[in-house]
Parts: C-alpha cells; sequence; structure tokens
C-alpha cells in the first residue's frame, strides 16, 4: 500500500539516518512506522495527535516543514513516542510528496539545522 505518491530522503537525511541507525538498531523499522501510521493519519486523515507541528517564520511557503516531536523508536525502551527523536521534513500537498530533511536525537542537539531549508527550498 503507497500512501504517499512520492517520499524522498534528501542526502543529509540520509548521513543523520546512517549515523543514529549505529546506535538505535530498531530506527529503519521505526521510521517504515512513522510514515505509515503518523505521516498518514497527519496528511491523508487529518487526525492531529499532536505530535507534528510546521515550522513556522521560513522565508517560503511552499513546500510546507513540518517538525515530529512524537517518534517512536523502540530502541529508546521505555519512551515510546517521547523518544527524542526528531524528524524534520517538508510535505507538498499538490504534488504529494514527502522530503525527509532532517533527523536526529534530542539528546545530541536542540534544534533543527534551519540552514538546510535555504539550500533545498527558495
Amino acid at each position: 500500500m503507497k500512501i504517499f505518491r512520492e517520499i524522498v530522503l534528501l542526502p543529509e537525511f540520509e548521513k543523520d539516518f546512517k549515523k543514529l541507525i549505529k546506535r538505535f538498531r530498531t530506527l529503519e523499522d521505526d521510521l517504515n512506522n512513522f510514515i505509515k501510521t503518523e505521516l498518514n493519519l497527519y496528511h491523508k486523515l487529518s487526525i492531529d495527535n499532536k505530535g507534528i507541528f510546521q515550522i513556522p517564520g521560513l522565508p517560503f511557503d511552499d513546500p510546507k516543514i513540518f517538525k515530529a516531536k512524537k517518534f517512536a523508536c523502540r530502541s529508546l525502551k521505555g519512551k515510546g513516542v517521547q523518544s527524542g527523536i526528531r524528524v524534520i521534513y517538508s510535505y507538498s500537498e499538490k504534488i504529494d510528496k514527502i522530503e525527509l530533511i532532517e533527523i536526529y536525537y534530542k539528546g545530541d542537539k536542540e534544534n533543527e539545522e534551519r540552514g538546510r531549508f535555504s539550500r533545498y527550498y527558495k
């Protein structure tokens, strides 16, 4: 079952992901589950579980950039969706495309790298 027309992992996301997967072995499955459940609920079914937020104050309107604060990582036992893994992505509703921009562990850094947005989107 394909939920979105296209899902793209940007090169910097892939680099972040490779670093994190060494520490969090379940991350690949966790990411797939996140896309199938959380992103589907939020963007397709309009169900807001208060875990995904649009990032405000960007110098462009399309695509919209989102930060997912609720991300269940099974490697971080006992934390559930409050795992501290953050996923930054864009969603273009017109073309039904998700671009995964950044993934990080909140214990390593506090916020997303906004410089990436201007490198990919004008």
